[in-house]
């Protein structure tokens, strides 16, 4: 079997390729990074380590890799693939629906079997995102010629990939979790076998929620409130067992966002909380406290992390002491080198904390306003003390 995969980063090795390799899939990988394609050819191999007491490494064969301007071969990659993904971050899904669609029209004409194309990408519904810009790059016509034997299953995903330069070339480093969840009610072409140790459902929001209002939610959250105490790294703001403890008690304030509106189970949400505080605190890994808080401004957004499960639970007339604090917190996140900390801090300085409120998150209850500004005068109050 053979898959065709857009994206030869770190997620892409790391965890797609990974997982298809151990489902016996033959990989192309399809790249910008001309020297990056060079060495998977030469070595028609890669190394991934897993981030653990260990330092365990795993080898990914075999694998071949195509660079983005050799158009010709990626259609016949296209023509060839019994499945096709992608990792290429949301923003560039727009630069590869053109030669996506062009290899997709041309394996219909030649009657191959159905495919699906799944994009996996850090922000909700990709594969939706990916055929919107196929649909528009293609007539209607074709757009529903593609629809026909075409799958667009969306997916989440979940494992820190980096990397780092080597004398057997650029190895992932993984950590020993990942997630790779799949929506099969949006598949075609059920036949080929199932991805190992990915798993199926049939309804994937409350899984790609749970990612974002609990593991991407708890890990700004930490950074928030260690940028306030000065630590450099979420391992090492963790060793603090006061932060440990808010970070505890914020995700079990969200999980309540879970139990109650999609009904998961209690238990299972506890298990959650103790795999996702386990994670942060691998001392294998070096989450930088500045890197993991960045984009503030994003963070802050109405549908995002940090707000969306507050406000949901706060209508609910359920705790969220812990997540306002983060939420305060985070406008308090001051960072010279990120631009939307800088557009975040200037437009406090100019409209006043209360204000910003309102105009960042979207929030329009005066009662949930009211604590987030209390708590962060309080906060500024605490780091004023300690200057």
């Amino acid at each position: 079997m053979k898959a065709l995969h857009f994206g030869a980063g770190n997620i892409g090795r790391g965890l797609i390729g990974y997982l298809l390799n151990k489902t016996e899939y033959e990989i192309c990988f399809v790249d910008a990074d001309q020297q990056l394609v060079e060495s998977i050819n030469d070595r028609r191999q890669y190394v991934i380590e897993l981030l653990d007491e260990n330092h365990t490494q795993e080898t990914v064969s075999p694998v071949r890799a195509l660079h983005t301007s050799a158009q010709n071969e990626i259609i016949e990659a296209i023509l060839e693939a019994d499945i096709i993904t992608t990792s290429v971050g949301a923003q560039n899904l727009s630069r590869i629906a053109p030669i996506l669609s062009k290899g997709l029209l041309t394996r219909k004409q030649q009657s191959k079997p159905p495919i699906n194309v799944m994009a996996n990408e850090n922000t909700i519904n990709a594969s939706s995102q990916l055929k919107e810009e196929v649909k528009s790059v293609v007539s209607a016509h074709d757009m529903e010629e593609i629809m026909s034997f075409v799958g667009f299953p969306n997916s989440a995903i979940d494992r820190l990939s980096l990397s780092e330069n080597r004398s057997e070339g650029e190895v992932a480093l993984v950590e020993p979790y990942y997630e790779w969840i799949i929506n099969r009610s949006e598949m075609v072409n059920k036949g080929v076998p199932p991805i190992k140790n990915a798993t199926y459902v049939d309804t994937l929001k409350p899984h790609i929620e749970r990612k974002l209002y609990m593991v991407n939610m708890g890990h700004a959250a930490t950074a928030y409130m260690a940028h306030l105490k000065g630590y450099p790294t979420i391992q090492r703001a963790l060793q603090d067992s006061s932060l440990e403890e808010f970070l505890r008690a914020t995700l079990q304030e969200s999980a309540r966002y879970f139990t109650h509106i999609h009904h998961m189970d209690e238990q299972e949400m506890d298990a959650f909380i103790e795999k996702t505080v386990d994670r942060f605190k691998n001392e294998n890994i070096s989450d930088d406290i500045l890197r993991v808080g960045r984009s503030p401004i994003r963070k802050l957004g109405p549908e995002e992390r940090l707000i969306k499960p507050a406000k949901v639970l706060f209508d609910l007339d359920l705790p969220i002491e812990n997540l306002t604090t983060a939420i305060a917190a985070a406008f308090l996140f001051d960072n010279p080198e990120d631009e939307e900390s800088v557009t975040l801090q200037n437009y406090m300085d100019d409209q006043g904390i209360e204000q910003a409120i309102t105009h960042f998150t979207e929030l329009k209850e005066a009662t949930m306003v009211s604590k987030i500004k209390s708590q962060y005068l309080q906060l500024k109050k605490e780091q004023a003390l300690k200057s």
